[in-house]
């Protein structure tokens, strides 16, 4: 009798095969090998984006507490800026991947278009606020006045150079909803590359290069990200991948533009709902001091960086409903659903005991200070309980994103992030004066609760009828 298990070699096999995009037909054959064939490079892609983080927090952390806290401050807002392009990578994906699956290749390249113009529209908005106001908007997040001298230089960069942000997330989510999984982890290679050799050279100088201080952290980062942009478009117009556009298709087009800000909108009001949050939460935690915010940011920054395999995972979930919903297979895409649930489950399952154990060892790479120690452990230790309801909570939320319908979620955002979340975050950390620890229970609450109520809605199968 043939064994249906994988060897060590296959699986090394499969992952050439994976990380450069040989594997194309995700809508028949195994499902098991599908989710592995796109789950290994949108895994490497997240970890490349999340490094971005971590590696500026490496080298920040040598400049001063200060510094920290303001890279935690201007993060809080970037969400935002992440909240409108994950809501609009959310349609790219599901509109791409629907018309792969379909077999029209054309159509899909239209919506790519549009999904481009778009993006560069609104981040060209989000650029002018960042030039002009940076400073007020430090002072806004509960920013001390020395920390906003310092770092208001940092906020300018970032949210005046936002356009690279926008195309690399939304660009990559067009080569994932074709399947294209290789190409955007790719582009993420290049950027963090070039971020990790430029982060030194602009916080701390070399040459004819000054020290910026923790504005050159910003200025390495959108290098690197305007650099990776140049390498998605020319593989864009250059036909290297399954999405291909020519000049002649640089037009706007009414109707395909309709139907994206059309299947956005729910993404963008999820991610702003959920992002908003955060900026909510960031404000109470400003209420506790430069030290403790430090602590909040490191570990977040530490948390992101592991959740990113199951983010990649989500993502991977949401190319393989779209594709199959395209192909008239709904059954196939949401076996598809639970198999990548669970294995994020796993894998988060197991990063959450690694936490338990080591959070103070964890923190103390990034920085040594008591206090910072001290809360970026608990806040690790205590988000880390809920990692497993996590894992199957992306996957799902996201399966409904690639399914086309992005009101579901909005809806189970809002409830839980503003109706749970910050009012139980508020008084438990301020009315009962549990300080930073009742802000980090409230977290670990709201995603359980989200987890749960994703997983009932997904079995309903109602996603399964939204057209795109």
């Amino acid at each position: 009798m043939r064994s249906n298990k994988i060897s060590f070699k296959q699986y090394i096999q499969y992952f050439k095969i994976a990380v450069t995009g040989k594997e194309q037909e995700f809508t028949s054959g195994s499902i098991r090998r599908a989710v592995f064939m796109l789950s290994v490079p949108m895994i490497l892609e997240m970890l490349m984006e999340s490094i971005f983080a971590l590696v500026d927090i490496m080298f920040v952390s040598q400049v001063s507490v200060n510094a920290v806290a303001t890279i935690g401050l201007t993060e809080s807002v970037i969400t935002l800026v992440y909240a409108l392009a994950i809501g609009l990578s959310m349609a790219a994906t599901a509109i791409v991947a629907r018309r792969v699956g379909e077999k029209d290749l054309k159509g899909a390249s239209h919506a790519a278009v549009q999904v481009i113009f778009l993006g560069v529209f609104v981040a060209a908005l989000i650029s002018i606020v960042g030039i002009l106001y940076p400073k007020e908007i430090l002072e806004l997040m509960g920013g001390e006045p020395d920390l906003i001298a310092e770092g208001y230089g940092y906020t300018q960069v970032l949210l005046a150079g936002n356009v690279t942000i926008m195309l690399l997330f939304l660009i990559n989510a067009i080569f994932r909803g074709a399947g294209d999984a290789s190409v955007a982890m790719w582009a993420l290679v290049l950027s963090n590359g070039l971020n990790i050799m430029l982060d030194p050279i602009f916080i701390f100088g070399l040459g004819p290069i000054p020290a910026y201080g923790v504005k050159g952290a910003a200025i390495a980062t959108t290098i690197g990200r305007g650099t990776a942009v140049l390498f998605q478009l020319g593989i864009l117009f250059f036909g290297f991948s399954k999405i291909k556009i020519a000049v002649k298709d640089l037009v706007l087009q009414i109707g395909v533009m309709l139907n994206l800000i059309k299947v956005s909108l729910g993404g963008i009001g999820q991610f702003l709902i959920g992002t908003s949050s955060w900026v909510f939460l960031m404000r109470i935690m400003s209420e506790f001091g430069s030290e403790v915010l430090a602590g909040y940011t490191i570990a977040i920054r530490v948390m992101m960086f592991t959740m990113m395999p199951a983010w990649g995972m989500s993502n991977a979930a949401a190319t393989l409903v779209g594709q199959n919903l395209g192909a008239k297979k709904p059954e196939r895409a949401e076996q598809s659903v639970w198999k990548t649930g669970k294995y994020a489950a796993i894998f988060m399952g197991v990063i959450s005991i690694i936490y338990l154990v080591f959070a103070p060892q964890i923190i103390v790479l990034f920085n040594a200070t008591p206090d910072v120690m001290k809360y970026g452990s608990l806040c690790l230790r205590i988000i880390a309980a809920g990692y497993i309801f996590y894992g199957y909570g992306m996957v799902v939320i996201n399966a409904f994103n690639g399914a086309g319908d992005t009101k579901t979620p909005t809806y189970i955002n809002f409830v839980c992030f503003w109706l749970l979340q910050l009012p139980f975050a508020y008084f438990m950390a301020l009315t009962l004066d549990f300080g930073p620890v009742g802000v980090f229970w409230a977290i670990t609450l709201a995603e359980v609760v989200i987890a749960i109520v994703a997983m009932v809605w997904f079995k309903k199968g109602r996603w399964k009828t939204v057209e795109v």
